[in-house]
């Protein structure tokens, strides 16, 4: 029966691990390895997570060279200083990045005028459960130039909001890419009335306008040119409110990135884009020196950057199916460049059009710069 007893002395006092148990390996690891692995990772609220990890982390963290900031709801700095500036003395320099910008979503054509507006109370939002702080019954929120500021050697930035400023209709298709230096530099916007699917296309709409695909991208028609119906039924009044917004959207958000810009100097590469993908705004290394040399004129009338004299291209299409069976309606590409800018570039080349947008929009974009061209001018504003 003694055999069957537990060994109690065992369970009390257990036999020590072996010495080769008892190693970290990752703390093996050296910081560059880390920092590979964090420059992977890039969202700013998932290194914040890090940073608490260990101090080791932490002392890593800020030097990060390619962070990518989801914005969840978009304020001004102002917002965010007023709410919580006076906390911020107490904690510790990445405090902010697990409280960025928690709470609801701003609608798409409010939230820039949030980010760039006048001063307000800060935006209150349930808890989260996610590292948010409440204060006074609200959450703290933190605008990306406040969070970014803990980072020391940024070299890729890119800054996700939560929608696109303009506001559309779901089978309504619009998008606009723009490059910005310390004024704009160009910027492509493609537009359709409506998008039909290729589950929802049926055979019977197959010619349309007298326009149809190939099958291998390329369109046939009787000369390109724009039908009558296209002035006198509001289509062309259309297209313009389309570049104007899609302009002034652009401009507001070159506007936001001033302070970003001017305080990390190692920047090589700046995207700020939208979780509709809608608008992306592009800055490359020699861009961003040229805002921090030349500063932007800012428009009098609100917060965005001057938009200049400008020289347009205009194509359309009343239908145009794409190879992989999606029509669109109404299809019309605006290709814009300041007029200052005629003599210095070769403005016949449209190659940088054509590869400005993903597909199967990029096929488009294709298609519509083989038909007629429109050449259009606007003023300042």
């Amino acid at each position: 029966m003694s055999s069957l007893r537990p060994d109690l002395t065992t369970k009390i006092h257990p036999e020590p691990p072996h010495p080769a148990d008892s190693v970290d390996y990752f703390d093996l690891l050296p910081d560059s390895i880390l920092l590979l692995i964090f420059n992977k990772i890039g969202d700013v609220k998932a290194l914040g997570r890090c940073c608490v990890v260990s101090k080791r982390f932490h002392s890593l963290i800020p030097q990060v060279e390619n962070v990518v900031v989801r914005v969840d709801c978009v304020i001004s700095d102002d917002d965010a200083t007023s709410a919580a500036g006076a906390s911020d003395k107490s904690r510790g320099p990445f405090s902010s990045i697990l409280r960025l910008v928690f709470g609801g979503i701003v609608k798409p054509i409010q939230a820039i005028g949030q980010f760039l507006g006048p001063k307000r109370s800060a935006l209150s939002a349930g808890n989260n459960g996610d590292g948010d702080v409440e204060q006074s019954g609200g959450v703290t929120h933190h605008s990306p130039t406040q969070v970014l500021k803990n980072f020391s050697d940024i070299r890729s930035l890119k800054i996700e909001l939560p929608s696109g400023e303009l506001g559309i209709e779901d089978d309504v298709l619009l998008k606009w890419r723009a490059e910005f230096g310390s004024t704009l530099d160009n910027c492509v916007m493609l537009g359709a009335s409506s998008v039909i699917h290729p589950q929802k296309f049926s055979s019977s709409e197959n010619n349309h306008d007298g326009v149809c695909s190939t099958g291998n991208g390329i369109v046939n028609d009787d000369n390109g040119s724009i039908p009558e119906s296209f002035y006198t039924n509001g289509g062309l009044k259309l297209r313009v409110v389309w570049t104007i917004s899609s302009l002034i959207a652009a401009s507001a958000r070159h506007y936001l990135l001033q302070p970003i810009i001017s305080e990390h100097k190692t920047l090589d590469s700046l995207v700020l884009t939208d979780a509709d993908r809608q608008g992306v705004l592009c800055m490359n290394k020699e861009q961003l020196e040229e805002l921090r040399v030349k500063p932007l004129s800012a428009s009098s009338a609100s917060k965005r950057t001057l938009v200049p004299a400008l020289n347009m291209k205009l194509w359309y299409a009343p239908h145009l199916e794409l190879p992989n069976g999606t029509v669109l309606k109404g299809a019309t590409l605006v290709a814009i460049r300041p007029s200052e800018q005629l003599g210095q570039k070769e403005v016949s080349d449209v190659s940088w059009v054509s590869s400005a947008f993903e597909e199967p929009y990029g096929t488009a974009a294709r298609m519509l710069v083989k038909r007629r061209t429109y050449c259009l001018e606007m003023n300042s504003f």
